[in-house]
């Protein structure tokens, strides 16, 4: 029969008593033991928080980060329109009154010239004393090629050394030598191509000119 468990005892799954293990006694369980509490350090606290908890109240408005506090609702009349963003042009200047000539430069039909004025300035001495103290005309140098022969320029003629005071063509190519530098590694564009083509055609004609001309201590150009 079952019932309930003597003192000191439990019954098992299968209905057998078992038998209550009793506690070991010991005179370290006799008093009643006091919970000890982990003590926490003390909390960091930063020697500049009082200067920057005032600078941060000082600086700070009520709108600093939600907006201003009240806002004005917008109207409903002032809605967005139809090209209302577009560049407006210049306000367009009036028209001239087509009744209204122009003012022109030269004299109407109807004005008459003034009539009665006189100079007293005596123009035969004048043009005397311009060509007595005017310095004279300097002819042009001509040549002749042969005793008989007609009159040629000698300025054209190519017997005048000219241009040798002249700046060289070394300077151009240094120019576009520097221009061709400027240019991107990439050549993406049609635009950009055709200009590097450019320099490099430029480029090469200077350097057969600057080398005809260091070989050459003489160069004879005809007029055509």
């Amino acid at each position: 029969m079952f019932g309930c468990p003597p003192p000191g005892g439990r019954f098992s799954a299968s209905g057998r008593m078992v038998k209550k293990p009793y506690a070991e006694e010991s005179i370290s369980n006799l008093l009643p033991r006091l919970e000890e509490k982990p003590v926490k350090p003390p909390r960091y606290i930063s020697i500049y928080r009082p200067s920057v908890k005032c600078e941060a109240e000082k600086n700070k408005a009520q709108w600093k980060t939600m907006g201003p506090a009240k806002v004005a609702v917008p109207s409903p009349k002032n809605f967005l329109q139809k090209h209302s963003k577009d560049p407006k042009l210049p306000a367009r200047k009036k028209e001239q009154d087509p009744k209204k000539l122009p003012e022109l430069s030269v004299p109407r039909r109807t004005d008459r010239p003034v009539m009665g004025i006189q100079s007293k300035k005596n123009f035969i001495n004048t043009n005397a004393v311009a060509v007595i103290t005017g310095l004279p005309k300097k002819p042009q140098p001509i040549y002749v090629d042969r005793r008989q022969g007609d009159k040629y320029l000698l300025e054209t003629s190519g017997l005048v050394p000219k241009y040798i005071k002249k700046k060289g063509l070394k300077k151009n190519w240094e120019e576009l030598n520097q221009e061709f530098q400027g240019l991107p590694v990439e050549m993406d564009t049609i635009p950009k191509k055709l200009n590097k083509e450019k320099l490099e055609i430029q480029m090469k004609q200077l350097e057969h000119d600057i080398d005809v001309i260091e070989k050459h201590k003489i160069i004879y150009i005809a007029n055509e």
